[in-house]
C-alpha cells in the first residue's frame, strides 16, 4: 500500500497514509534519519529515491498546510494543465482563520472558498477550473492567453463570470474584470483603438482606418505600400466559417498585390513592440 501511495502521489506521503500502510511513527522517524524520506512539512514526507518534480513540490506544499488547503493561481493552472510553465512560487489558498507563515517557495492566500470553487484532481485540492483561470490570468504577464486558451477548450464564459462574482474583492479581481469584459465583447473595437494608439505613439504615419480595397474594407491600410492590417478579437470567438472567410479574403487581397498582417487583441496588449516591429518591416520593404 505504501508503494502504491508513493507511485500515485509523486513520491509524497502523509503520516496518516504511512500509518494506514502499517508503519509506526518510529519507522517513519527511522526513514527520515536514514535519509530515505525528506520531511516537507507537518506530517508530510517525500521518498528521496526519486526526482523531486514540480508535481511533488506542489503536492507537498499544499498538503503541508492541512486538509482544507488548495493549490491556487499559477500552481493550480499548472496542475490542471492550463499553463505549461512550472510555477516558481506555489500559491496556496487556506481558510481565513488559518495560522502560520508561508514556507520558502510558497505564497499563502487566506480566504474561505465556496465548495463550488474547489476541485480535486489527482488527489489534490485545487481551485476549480473557472476560478483558476481567472486568478492565473490576472497574475501572469500574458494572462489573457491563458483565459483565451481555456475558452477555446470550451470552458464557458458564463462560468468565468459566475466565479468572478462569487469571489469579488480577491487579489487580482480588477484585472479579471477587465479580461472578462474584453472576452465578452470579442475585444475587436478595443483592439482597433489600441492599434490607433500604438501607431500614433510610435510616430508611424501614412495609414488610413476602414479603408476600401477591391470590394473589402480592411481595418487599417497603408495605401502607398499596399499593406493591410486586419484586427481580430479573441481566438475563442472564431468558428470554422469565420476562419474560412478570413482566408478567402486574405488570399484575394494578396492577389491584388496587398500584404496582409493579422493581429489579435492579445498581440496588441501583450506584445505591442513585436506588432510595431512587424508593421515597420512590412511598410519599409514595399
Amino acid at each position: 500500500m505504501l508503494e502504491d501511495y508513493l507511485r500515485r502521489q509523486d513520491g509524497v506521503v502523509t503520516l496518516t497514509q504511512a500509518r494506514r500502510s502499517g508503519l509506526s511513527e518510529d519507522a517513519v522517524r527511522h526513514r527520515i534519519r536514514s535519509g530515505q524520506w525528506r520531511r516537507c512539512g507537518p506530517g508530510v514526507y517525500f521518498a528521496d529515491d526519486r526526482p523531486f518534480t514540480t508535481a511533488a513540490r506542489i503536492r507537498a506544499a499544499v498538503w503541508s498546510r492541512g486538509t482544507r488547503s488548495a493549490a491556487s493561481g499559477l500552481a493550480a493552472a499548472w496542475w490542471l494543465g492550463l499553463f505549461h510553465e512550472a510555477p516558481g512560487i506555489v500559491e496556496i489558498t487556506v481558510p481565513r482563520n488559518s495560522h502560520g507563515r508561508a514556507a520558502p517557495g510558497t505564497c499563502i492566500r487566506r480566504r474561505d472558498l465556496a465548495e463550488v470553487d474547489v476541485f480535486e484532481h489527482r488527489s489534490l485540492r485545487v481551485t476549480a477550473p473557472a476560478l483558476t483561470v481567472l486568478e492565473a490570468a490576472a497574475q501572469h504577464g500574458p494572462g489573457a492567453a491563458i483565459m483565451d486558451a481555456a475558452l477555446q477548450r470550451r470552458l464557458e464564459l458564463a462560468h468565468l463570470e459566475q466565479a468572478h462574482a462569487r469571489n469579488r474583492g480577491r487579489r487580482g479581481s480588477a484585472a479579471s474584470q477587465r479580461l472578462l469584459h474584453a472576452a465578452a465583447s470579442g475585444a475587436r473595437s478595443e483592439a482597433e483603438r489600441l492599434t490607433v494608439q500604438l501607431l500614433k505613439g510610435a510616430g508611424i504615419t501614412g495609414w488610413r482606418a476602414n479603408f476600401s480595397v477591391g470590394g473589402y474594407v480592411v481595418d487599417f491600410a497603408f495605401p502607398a505600400q499596399r499593406v493591410a492590417i486586419e484586427i481580430d478579437g479573441w481566438a475563442f470567438h472564431s468558428d470554422h466559417a469565420a476562419f474560412q472567410n478570413d482566408r478567402v479574403r486574405q488570399n484575394r487581397l494578396a492577389l491584388q498585390g496587398w500584404q496582409v498582417l493579422r493581429f489579435t487583441w492579445l498581440d496588441l496588449t501583450q506584445h505591442p513592440e513585436r506588432v510595431l516591429g512587424e508593421i515597420r518591416a512590412a511598410i519599409s520593404a514595399r
